[in-house]
């Protein structure tokens, strides 16, 4: 089981397996609707619904594939640029634009306002060795990119129309461990990046600034300006993490992201606030979030990646925890993360725990529209809660 979606009507559950199907259910009475076996080549990683009737799935076979509601049998299209596995789709409604990240170490863009049965225009957009996720905040006004090797990246001020101008990013070391990061923006001819390290005390994360002259706008921020953040996670600081999950608040207040160590006997989740600075200077870096809360995890299913959310209004988290999901709160009363913000980080809170699976729990969701969450889990199956407080 690999990622679970529903349209924004909360009609219709998809859900991406690890096989090369797709099912489809009815999330009001569970009915399994249909199954799209042959999706794909190989494991369905991702889901992402561009309106109420068109949807998106990317695959280990390297692909896209655009599909709609009203007719199954067929795909819209199929889209080909990723050279390895697919992991993640996101959608701007104001563009059209649809992105894409993979195991490549690519993030793609894809016009489908230009969209035929060939496929659509794409460029590739921006490029860092070991990208395991990637996020556009509700507004699109920045992207987020983590890495197995622990870094965090924010492209600010986001312009995905954009070409990205600056010609390369210096070698930056994955997080206390030996291997390096090599970070480029994509088949770029522009100038160098201009940028230094800034090492703050050693709770703190470490930031690195790389800006454009030529993106730069007058009086503010520059245009897709570059900030790599090793965010703080409890009882890692000197073994290292690899960022596993990465969400967002759905109004843009704050990131979530569940981590595991490098020795992988340990996880967490943790939640960021975004702190807005002041304009951008090249050697001043903006150091964007702050560690709030956090909690640590059932190190159950070793070596595969949990995919945890928010809810709809953001005031609950739903984490994948063993066999079953906990749902989490900023605290017991499950206020909004802006009316309960703490001085220092504190722990989630435990509101319920839900466990109706025989193996290890992977991804977990949300209905958009209904009190109502679903869990998949490794051997396949999907379970639909509606929990009562």
């Amino acid at each position: 089981m690999a990622s679970l979606s529903a349209c924004e009507l909360g009609s219709v559950l998809t859900v991406a397996c690890e096989q090369t199907e797709v099912l489809l259910f009815d999330p009001i009475s569970s009915k399994h609707i249909k199954t799209l076996s042959e999706a794909h080549e190989d494991c369905v990683n991702n889901i992402r619904f561009l309106d109420n009737r068109l949807f998106a799935t990317c695959s280990d076979d390297t692909t896209i594939a655009l599909w709609d509601l009203r007719k199954l049998n067929t795909k819209v299209c199929t889209l080909h640029g990723h050279t390895s596995w697919v992991k993640n789709i996101e959608y701007d409604t104001n563009t059209r634009l649809l992105v894409t990240s993979g195991f490549d170490g690519n993030v793609i863009i894809w016009d489908t306002n230009r969209c035929t049965e060939d496929g659509c225009p794409h460029k590739k957009f921006f490029h860092t060795r070991f990208l395991m996720r990637m996020r556009l905040t509700p507004d699109c006004s920045k992207m987020l990119i983590s890495t197995s090797s622990g870094y965090l990246l924010i492209l600010h001020d986001l312009d995905l129309n954009k070409s990205l101008e600056v010609g390369s990013y210096p070698i930056l070391r994955a997080r206390r461990t030996t291997s390096s990061s090599d970070i480029t923006s994509s088949g770029s001819s522009g100038p160098r990046a201009v940028g230094s390290p800034c090492h703050q005390h050693d709770s703190g994360p470490l930031s690195e600034k790389h800006l454009s002259r030529s993106s730069q706008r007058e009086g503010g921020s520059p245009r897709n300006s570059l900030e790599v953040l090793t965010p703080e996670v409890p009882g890692e600081r000197d073994r290292g993490n690899c960022i596993t999950s990465l969400q967002l608040h759905p109004k843009g207040w704050a990131t979530l992201l569940r981590c595991s160590s490098n020795t992988d006997d340990q996880e967490w989740t943790c939640v960021y606030e975004f702190q807005e600075g002041a304009p951008v200077r090249p050697v001043s870096p903006r150091c964007s979030l702050r560690l709030t809360h956090c909690i640590e995890e059932a190190n159950v299913g070793r070596g595969y990646i949990k995919e945890l959310c928010f809810s709809p209004d953001g005031r609950m988290i739903s984490s994948p925890h063993g066999f079953g999901i906990r749902l989490l709160g900023f605290d017991a009363q499950c206020r909004e993360l802006v009316d309960c913000l703490p001085r220092e980080a504190s722990p989630l809170r435990e509101i319920r725990s839900l466990y109706s699976h025989n193996d290890v729990v992977l991804t977990t969701k949300f209905s958009p529209t209904h009190c109502q969450i679903a869990s998949g889990c490794l051997s396949g199956r999907v379970s639909l809660y509606q929990p009562k407080f």
